[in-house]
């Protein structure tokens, strides 16, 4: 009957007192609130040992409290803020630089084109080792500084009708399934934010057209590809002599830097200065220049370097008076000098220093006279550093210098032979590049903004006629120094180069400090 009446809409009486209904609800509040207690204490003894033993029923507890998300990752081939959160901000293309500030490179770009005319940029080709395995890829400076994308494939053009229009690789399953997920049209809008974006399969149609409307064409040509040289619209243009070279305003939009690459900049050249620090303390303990490339590899990279600026160079003895020695083979005997030239790469930007020592601790008085000709040309020639002047104009004077100099101390007698003991120049441009800008003279008065080196050196061949004690003994010492408002500011001031400080280090500081090779050491 109270079923009934259930039914019809009457309410049925509860027959529970109303002081039980009270304890009872109080003692489920008091539960809840036990549990919830006993599953954070659970959690926060697994954050502080991940060995903490724990019930079964307190861990199935645990794991209900934990969120997943079912939401899929977009892997776009390289990093993104949403994949790599530790590198990047929301808001970046690469780590460190934004979309804006590559919305303003594209602007500044286009400014520079000619009206009616267009750019095509493509990405660097991927370059094999063997028939199946590649070496590791670098993306085109070019490329790269306009679009923001890190991999190969690719080809991007820039006009004023289209801004910037990306033609994006198409990969196969198999493509996929061996070398991994790649950037493709969805990625050139969504993450680096081309105005355009086709598959590459569309080029030969759509940038044919776009070619035919253009009275001069641009490109990279340390990139060209057949994806778009034997289109008969290209051809044409070449033979028409409307194709030319668009470094000559890459180069320029790159030759100044902005705030955020000179932060990049000074980060790549601090990991250098104290990869090349922790490599001079282990260079007492292992003389060997094979073991200290290695070295200053490893402690780069666990600093965070994506890989060398170039092959180190590690000259030990006679070897440090070849310019560009590249082998790294040989062990360093006691009273013999290593010259090691070498930089990392940093998200993009590169840094370039030379230091030059004694792995044994104590530089003899024949090095120590001509050490202190490089160290004084470094130094006064860093102090000619600042707006107005030159690397030219610095060139010359570290000439004048050092020839007097080397007649002084006597390897030097007549002045056309200057250029067997220093055929270099006092430095270069610094950047994407090791030498960057390359397009870009060095009687251009320095602006703030641009980096540059400074290395005066010394390389005295074996076989050359100067006295025996000099033969065989090559010096260099190289500073990033980048071009401020008032002066100057030395980029790779952190490392030592005076004999005493040099000297202090190797004796007081190596024994056993940095020599250790494990990732403990690479960060006291």
């Amino acid at each position: 009957k109270s079923q009934e009446t259930h039914n019809k809409g009457t309410p049925v009486l509860d027959l529970v007192p109303q002081s039980r209904r009270r304890t009872r609800t109080r003692n489920k509040k008091q539960e809840t609130r036990n549990k919830k207690k006993e599953k954070r204490n659970n959690m926060q003894a697994l954050r502080r040992n991940p060995l903490h033993r724990i019930s079964p029923r307190s861990l199935n507890q645990v794991v209900k409290t934990s969120a997943y998300s079912t939401k899929k990752i977009y892997d776009a081939g390289q990093p993104t803020p949403t994949t790599h959160p530790q590198l990047m901000k929301e808001g970046e293309i690469t780590p460190g630089i934004t979309s804006e500030e590559y919305m303003q490179r594209r602007k500044k770009l286009l400014d520079f084109l000619p009206e009616n005319s267009l750019a095509i940029v493509a990405a660097a080709p991927t370059k094999m080792m063997t028939d199946v395995v590649p070496y590791n890829f670098r993306q085109d400076a070019d490329y790269l500084y306009i679009t923001g994308c890190q991999q190969p494939g690719g080809v991007a053009v820039l006009g004023h009708d289209c801004g910037l229009c990306m033609f994006m690789p198409e990969p196969s399953l198999q493509d996929v399934l061996w070398q991994g997920e790649v950037a493709g049209v969805d990625a050139a809008l969504d993450i680096f934010k081309a105005d355009l974006a086709y598959p590459i399969s569309r080029l030969p149609e759509m940038l044919s057209r776009m070619i035919e409307s253009s009275s001069i064409v641009f490109h990279n040509v340390k990139t060209t590809t057949s994806s778009y040289m034997e289109l008969e619209a290209y051809r044409k243009a070449v033979n028409n002599c409307k194709v030319k070279d668009f470094s000559v305003y890459t180069h320029e939009a790159r030759l100044v830097k902005s705030p955020a690459e000179l932060k990049l900049m000074r980060d790549s050249a601090s990991i250098a200065c104290q990869a090349l620090i922790h490599t001079m303390l282990y260079s007492k303990l292992f003389p060997d220049e094979g073991m200290l490339s290695a070295k200053f590899e490893y402690e780069c990279r666990v600093r965070g370097a994506q890989r060398m600026a170039f092959n180190p160079v590690v000259g030990g003895g006679p070897n440090g008076s070849v310019i560009h020695y590249s082998r790294n083979d040989q062990k360093i005997e006691d009273g013999n000098l290593v010259l090691m030239d070498v930089g990392c790469e940093l998200h993009g930007y590169v840094s370039d220093l030379t230091r030059t020592w004694p792995p044994f601790g104590k530089f003899s008085p024949v090095h120590e006279e001509l050490y202190d000709l490089i160290l004084e040309t470094n130094k006064e020639c860093v102090e000619l550093c600042r707006p107005g002047t030159s690397i030219r104009e610095i060139h010359r004077y570290s000439e004048e210098k050092l020839r007097r100099g080397f007649k002084e101390i006597g390897i030097l007698k007549n002045d056309r032979r200057y250029a067997l003991l220093n055929p270099t120049n006092i430095g270069h441009y610094l950047g994407m590049d090791v030498h960057d800008s390359s397009s870009i003279g060095y009687d251009r008065p320095l602006k703030p903004g641009v980096v540059i080196t400074i290395e005066p050196g010394v390389y005295i061949p074996s076989l050359v006629d100067c006295p025996e004690r000099f033969r065989g003994i090559g010096i260099r010492i190289e500073d990033e120094v980048l071009i401020t408002e008032s002066g100057y500011e030395v980029l790779t001031a952190s490392i030592p180069k005076e004999i005493k400080h040099l000297e202090s280090l190797l004796n007081n500081f190596a024994n056993g400090r940095g020599t250790d090779t494990g990732a403990g050491a690479a960060h006291s």
